[in-house]
């Protein structure tokens, strides 16, 4: 479901003018800002005359708050028009445009009030006196005040002011339908993004890629936790039941037994303790569903019970599929090929969830009984099944107590960083975090340079595009476009390190790099340093087998398996500093192995022969070999 499909369904809503600046007041203030579907009959939510719209739809792992337009926080002169603007946008999208989803809708709201304030301070109450000098004097203003007194760092990151420079454009857009349109463009001869400082700015400028350590650590210590997770469950499940049948013959005494049976079992950390144990349980499940799929947030939120499926091939190898929705793109039900280790950490979600769903049916069942059509009803629904679900104050009323919903996007930010303490991991966790992981490590996995947990990863290892994969068309296209991004940029950084004129090379390949940078070729052939780089990884074949770059065109070559030694003098082979570790340990081995006098005579010149192409290597890439280690 696309974050206003219920809305835009609407018939009724469909027949409404998008423009309300010529229509009489009375009959604007009924329009149907937003409906829902509840078994077939349409239900409003909310109409242009609210003070704050409730938006429908919209990702689960989104709050009620972050799907409401609150008129009463924009200064008075301003809201009659910001409704007209807000209505208009969504209603119609920009020029050219898509219609936006709720929390597209929202963060436009959010980000416009800054600017509002900004004008009301000025004395300006009208959209007609906003001048571009104005306009230009607010972004000076929100840069002025970026120096954080805390840490000495920007309080408006870039990205932070591009979004506000933004609002402001479509402000200026969107007010052009109203009855307070702008007089001029804000800033006729820039935009948002060039006053921000982001131009040229790219994903990987925003998302921090987690250094192999921490995410190898990140990754141990929450799949130690989903293992003991069937274990933890039962118990859980075990003290629920005893907990049922005392309470039908003395309620008063639950408190007091809680703890008491816990012990029974084998449990002596108390009941706090086992609640936070059932807390990072959920958590490190999250990792490793996420770690192993390149999900994001809001794909992980609509995971439902039992999203996961198997097929086996031609040759028996069985592959795991997990399904979800996406919004990213508008794919909807999406699918992720995923390692058996991620539908372990499923499995458990399904048991751990059980009985936060059990309550959501139950507080479902009530609001049916109260009132069938209660717009509540419908955003209960939207979250039944999920697996990844709370338990909050606040939200949507319902006499059973406390809403049951999916977990939001903020909650989980704050909750992994929590876990990155709690297990001594250095990082500023957020979520965004492991889908650019994802695709680094599976970039690397095709590049040949496989480092850490290999068996989780066993089918990205090979190619993503062979059949079971690529006739699957429900997978997620998107994603395989960013791991080519990363492997793209794995290749062009290598390259660039081959190019660099104090780079020591060994290998036939490497040997030939350095004389082509010797004969400055690369000035007449090429326009500029990156344009060389960019062809060269382009035209090349490059992957790591451990000890060397290969730029062969396939992987048949012996030295890429058991002559390993062979590619210091293979034409297809680069050898850098990266490998100086791998020939010294092989050359310590040889050194002992020569000493032996048990190998024979063919044995003796095959070690001579393996240690004189050794300390060549290490020689071209400026080691000295050692001849005295052990």
């Amino acid at each position: 479901m696309n974050s206003n499909s219920n809305a835009s369904a609407d018939p009724r809503i469909e027949h409404q003018q998008a423009t309300v600046r010529d229509i009489p007041d009375q009959e604007r203030d009924q329009l149907i800002v937003s409906a829902t579907m509840i078994d077939d009959a349409w239900v409003v939510v909310s109409r242009y005359c609210d003070d704050t719209w409730q938006l429908t739809g919209g990702p689960t792992n989104s709050t009620e708050g972050q799907k409401q337009l609150n008129f009463t926080q924009a200064p008075r002169p301003f809201r009659g028009a910001m409704k007209e603007m807000m209505y208009r946008y969504l209603r119609s999208g920009l020029d050219g445009g898509v219609k936006p989803n709720s929390s597209t809708l929202r963060r436009t709201f959010t980000y416009s009030l800054p600017f509002l304030r900004y004008l009301e301070k000025l004395g300006i109450r009208d959209f007609g006196k906003v001048t571009p000098i104005v306009c230009l004097n607010y972004v000076a203003a929100s840069k002025k005040v970026q120096q954080s007194k805390k840490k000495g760092e920007p309080a408006l990151k870039s990205r932070t002011l591009e979004n506000r420079f933004r609002a402001v454009e479509l402000l200026y857009e969107t007010s052009q339908y109203s009855s307070m349109p702008f007089r001029a463009h804000p800033w006729p001869e820039s935009s948002a993004k060039h006053l921000a400082g982001q131009t040229g700015a790219s994903r990987r400028d925003k998302t921090p890629l987690m250094p192999d350590d921490v995410f190898t650590a990140l990754f141990q210590s929450s799949w130690k936790i989903v293992q003991s997770g069937d274990r933890l469950l039962t118990l859980r499940d075990d003290v629920d039941k005893e907990l049922l049948e005392l309470t039908i013959k003395c309620p008063r005494a639950i408190s007091k037994r809680r703890a008491k049976m816990l012990a029974n079992r084998g449990w002596d950390q108390g009941f706090r303790n086992f609640t936070i144990a059932l807390t990072e349980l959920s958590t490190a499940c999250y990792i490793v569903i996420a770690s192993l799929s390149g999900c994001r947030n809001h794909e992980l939120a609509y995971l439902k019970f039992g999203a996961y499926y198997s097929r086996e091939d031609d040759s028996g190898e069985v592959y795991w599929w997990m399904q979800s929705q996406s919004d990213k793109t508008g794919a909807r039900m999406t699918e992720w090929m995923v390692p058996e280790a991620a539908v372990v950490a499923l499995r458990i979600m399904d048991r751990w969830s059980a009985p936060l769903r059990v309550k959501l049916s139950e507080q479902i069942r009530e609001l049916r009984t109260e009132n069938p059509l209660d717009p509540r009803l419908a955003e209960l629904l939207r979250h039944s099944d999920a697996v990844f679900l709370t338990s909050r104050k606040g939200g949507t009323k319902v006499a059973s107590g406390r809403q049951i919903s999916t977990k939001s996007a903020a909650s989980w930010n704050f909750i992994l960083k929590s876990f990155a303490k709690n297990n001594h991991i250095d990082w500023d966790l957020a979520t965004h975090h492991f889908r650019r992981k994802f695709a680094n490590y599976a970039a690397r996995s095709r590049f040949g340079d496989l480092r850490y947990l290999r068996e989780h990863f066993k089918h990205w290892s090979q190619d993503v595009t062979n059949d079971s994969y690529a006739f699957n068309e429900n997978h997620e296209i998107e994603l395989y476009a960013e791991i080519q991004s990363e492997l793209d940029d794995l290749k062009f950084g290598t390259v660039e390190r081959w190019l660099e004129p104090s780079t020591l090379l060994a290998g036939g390949y490497g040997r030939n790099i350095v004389n082509f940078r010797r004969r400055d070729e690369g000035i007449a052939l090429f326009k500029d340093h990156g344009s060389m780089v960019r062809s060269v990884a382009e035209s090349h074949a490059i992957r790591s087998n451990g000890h060397a770059w290969c730029t062969a065109d396939d992987q048949r070559c012996i030295g890429n398996s058991f002559e390993k030694s062979r590619c210091g003098g293979c034409d297809n082979a680069v050898i850098d500093g990266t490998h100086a570790s791998f020939y010294q340990h092989s050359y310590d081995e040889l050194l002992a192995l020569s000493r032996c006098d048990d190998i024979g005579s063919g044995g003796q010149a095959r070690v001579r022969r393996d240690l004189a192409r050794c300390r060549e290597v290490l020689t071209l890439i400026g080691y000295e070999p050692k001849e005295n280690s052990a």
